[in-house]
């Protein structure tokens, strides 16, 4: 049976080696961590601007009924303005 001994320099490179390497893999386990953690806040903040954008639309679906909506009022405003003058006329003419 033929065993490779290593002499004590190549087996302080390999120990080395090994340590550099559970070293670089913390460092990728904890950098993916993070970006794991980043994607979700992203994910969760894109969630809260589409909820309103959704109720932005809600809001504004029926604008078109705004001019409609302003017309009738004037409507209503100038019907009331057209019985305020003809009771101020009337109640004048009683008075007299």
């Amino acid at each position: 049976m033929n065993v490779l001994a290593l002499t004590s320099t190549q087996e302080s490179l390999w120990w080395v080696t090994l340590g550099l390497a559970v070293i670089v893999l913390l460092a990728v386990a904890a950098l993916l961590t993070l970006l794991v953690s980043l994607v979700k806040t992203i994910e969760e903040r894109v969630d809260v601007i589409r909820e309103t954008l959704d109720q932005a639309e809600t809001n504004t679906s029926d604008s078109a009924l705004i001019a409609q909506t302003a017309d009738r009022v004037d409507a209503v405003l100038t019907e009331g303005l057209e019985h305020h003058l003809f009771l101020g006329r009337v109640l004048d003419k009683v008075r007299s």
